[in-house]
C-alpha cells in the first residue's frame, strides 16, 4: 500500500492551517526540495503548470525525459498526445492546469516509491487547493492510487466519476499508455467526452451562478 489514501482530504484541510500564501509560495518550496532521493538525480523539478484558477484539472504520474529537461509537465511524446486529445475535445490546455504526483523523474522513468509519492503528495495537495478545480482528472495508476485508492486498478475504475468532498474525479488511462496500445484509445476517447460534458456543464451552471 503507497499510503492510507482516505486521509487525502483531511491532508487538504491540514496544509491549509499552514497558512501559506500564495501557489508561486508553494512552488518556491518544491523547487529546492531535497525530502526523497529523486532531486539529486534530475535536471528540473516539475511542478505543475496552466491556468491557476482551472475547473478542470489534470494529475499524471511524473515528468519524463522531456519534462526533466523543459522543467514543465505533459510536454513530451505523452503530453503532445494530450494536447491532441484535448484539442479534439475541444478542451483548450491553457485553460486547464495539469500536474504530477511526484515532481521529480524517477530513474529511467520506473514508478514512483512509496517513499517519492509521500515526500511529494503534500505540494500536489496545496495545488489543488490553490487552484480549486471541481473536476480532476487522474492519468493512470499511480495518479488514481494516490488519489483515490491505493488498490485501485485503473482497468476497472477509469471512467467512473468518483465524489470526494467538493471534487469530482475520473481517472483514465495515462497517455503514455496509448502509445504503448493503440486499443486503449477508444476507452480513453470516451471518457473525455464525459470529462468534456460535465466540464461544459459545470461552466454552464457556474455562469448562471448556480452551486454545483
Amino acid at each position: 500500500m503507497l499510503f492510507d489514501s482516505q486521509k487525502l482530504l483531511t491532508v487538504f484541510t491540514n496544509q491549509a492551517e499552514q497558512k501559506f500564501d500564495s501557489i508561486q509560495e508553494i512552488k518556491d518550496i518544491a523547487l529546492n526540495c531535497q525530502r526523497c532521493g529523486l532531486r539529486k538525480n534530475c535536471k528540473k523539478v516539475v511542478f505543475g503548470a496552466g491556468n491557476q484558477q482551472a475547473d478542470l484539472m489534470f494529475v499524471g504520474e511524473g515528468p519524463g525525459a522531456a519534462e526533466d529537461r523543459q522543467g514543465i509537465p505533459f510536454v513530451g511524446r505523452a503530453g503532445q498526445l494530450l494536447n491532441r486529445i484535448l484539442a479534439a475535445a475541444e478542451i483548450d490546455r491553457d485553460d486547464v492546469y495539469i500536474s504530477n504526483i511526484v515532481k521529480c523523474r524517477p530513474p529511467e522513468n520506473r514508478i514512483p516509491t512509496q517513499v517519492g509519492i509521500k515526500s511529494c503528495l503534500w505540494i500536489l495537495t496545496q495545488e489543488i487547493r490553490f487552484v480549486g478545480p471541481k473536476i480532476i482528472v487522474p492519468l493512470g495508476a499511480t495518479a488514481a492510487k494516490a488519489l483515490l485508492d491505493p488498490e485501485a486498478k485503473i482497468t476497472r475504475i477509469r471512467g467512473k466519476w468518483v465524489k470526494r468532498k467538493n471534487y469530482y474525479f475520473l481517472p483514465t488511462f495515462h497517455p503514455a499508455a496509448l502509445l504503448r496500445d493503440e486499443n486503449k484509445k477508444p476507452a480513453v476517447w470516451k471518457d473525455f467526452l464525459k470529462i468534456k460534458k460535465a466540464y461544459e456543464k459545470y461552466l454552464k451552471l457556474k455562469a448562471e451562478g448556480k452551486d454545483v
